[in-house]
């Protein structure tokens, strides 16, 4: 006979941890499946979570010693060429006071494994090294219920939440969701570098938990479609690099190569000197915006997070939103529950609430910026070297006027881009956002 629950979660990451914790504290029959040998084992990011979507649902995370690295009161955007570049800071002690824990640092297989047990004590059955290798379905196509690669491995579900990420295999397979275009999805790779907790603090310029983000953009990414980012840990920055993957394949560009020569940066290499590379992973990114967000909810299943495309490019927002989809699917489950009903039209609430939300509303917003990077590529490759010759000239006091300078400088960015060609890349940059 096989064993049933009401719901079955695929994924234990913020998603479906999420929709978990909900479901468990209705008194909902719960299991989360998850192919890593632990939570967290296969699910990494640059380490950034927010605290209101998690206190949401966990709403004393901080009491329950959820395993934060860094609150996070400085937030840094840099522009760089091959010898240096832009940067621009904003710190704020509103993030060391009341809003403290807005952004914070994990390690997420430390926070997975945390949050996968606030899930297992309200209730919800969370079992490890579990593959979900299909759909159950009955003669209506309906979805009843999982098959997993361990014997007798059937499992009975009212409603399936798939929530298995970005490089989802059973998404696909089902056909649900087709497979992610390499334009639509980004190959990130990540190192942590130990250093000595002072020492971060003195090359931070922070004190106590206190930390700092770095995103970073210009020609680090060797004129692809890509960002870097840093971030402080307590006893560790965590590196990251990463590249659409259509301009990856199409430049044969290895991601580490790009990451020893991002590490080698003039800007990069003072804050991580003398530190102990300690770990190294990569990780696929949802890129395909808005427009390629996939249906949402059928007959007896569900899908969220980044197995839902549900990522913000230009904000790097993706764990606050799995967090929210996840949720919002609990939510419309509890709703089906009660009415009985786990058809897709009684799902939709699901989708519903999405449309509702800063979700939809923000990916609908962003929905260009995606194809506005990968349209002006001299974002990454002619403009950082333009302009830190600018910056570079008009520092320099050799006996030049200004006003000369000006003119080198102009007629240097010329050579690249034609003033019809600034003007079109000012226009589109400004319709993307």
């Amino acid at each position: 006979m096989k064993e049933s629950f009401e719901v079955a979660i695929v994924g234990a990451g913020p998603a479906g941890i999420s929709a978990a914790c909900r479901l468990a504290d209705q008194g909902v029959r719960t299991i989360v499946l998850e192919r890593g040998e632990f939570p967290g084992a296969k699910n990494i990011s640059g380490g950034v979570l927010y605290g209101r979507d998690l206190e949401r649902i966990v709403p004393d995370f901080a009491d329950r010693k959820c395993p934060v690295e860094r609150n996070i009161v400085d937030s840094r955007i840099w522009y760089l060429n091959k010898d240096g570049g832009y940067s621009l800071s904003y710190r704020d002690s509103v993030f060391e006071e009341n809003r403290r824990y807005n952004v914070f640092t994990v390690g997420r297989a430390k926070f997975d494994r945390w949050f996968a047990d606030q899930a297992s004590e309200k209730g919800a059955l969370v079992v490890s090294s579990t593959l979900v290798t299909d759909l159950l379905r009955d003669e209506n196509d309906k979805v009843t219920g999982v098959r997993t690669d361990r014997p007798d491995g059937d499992l009975q579900a009212d409603v399936v939440l798939l929530a298995d990420g970005v490089n989802s295999p059973l998404a696909a397979k089902t056909g649900f969701r087709p497979e992610p275009a390499p334009e639509h999805v980004a190959l990130a790779v990540k190192e942590v570098i130990e250093l000595p907790e002072e020492v971060i603090g003195e090359r931070f310029n922070t004190e106590g938990q206190n930390g700092v983000t770095i995103e970073i953009l210009g020609d680090v990414t060797w004129g692809t479609n890509g960002v870097a980012v840093i971030y402080t840990n307590r006893k560790s920055l965590s590196l990251c690099i990463g590249a659409n993957l259509a301009d990856l394949s199409a430049r044969k560009i290895k991601p580490y190569e790009m990451m020893e020569a991002f590490k080698a940066h003039p800007m990069v290499a003072p804050l991580i000197k003398n530190g102990k590379p300690a770990e190294y992973m990569a990780h696929w990114l949802a890129e395909g915006g808005y427009d390629h967000i996939p249906r949402l909810c059928g007959d007896g299943y569900l899908i969220a997070g980044d197995s839902a495309m549900l990522f913000n490019t230009l904000h790097r927002e993706g764990s606050n939103l799995a967090m929210i989809s996840g949720s919002f699917a609990a939510e419309a489950i509890l709703e089906a529950r009660k009415n009985g009903d786990f058809g897709k039209r009684s799902l939709y609430g699901y989708v519903e609430r999405l449309q509702d939300s800063l979700v939809f509303d923000d990916l609908r917003k962003y929905r260009r910026f995606n194809p506005f990077l990968q349209k002006h590529k001299e974002i990454f490759t002619t403009l950082p070297g333009a302009f830190g010759f600018a910056a570079r000239e008009m520092l320099t006091v050799n006996g030049i006027s200004k006003k000369n300078k000006q003119g080198m400088i102009w007629r240097n960015l010329r050579k690249h881009h034609s003033l019809p060609s600034l003007l079109r890349l000012g226009w589109d940059a400004l319709r993307s956002v």
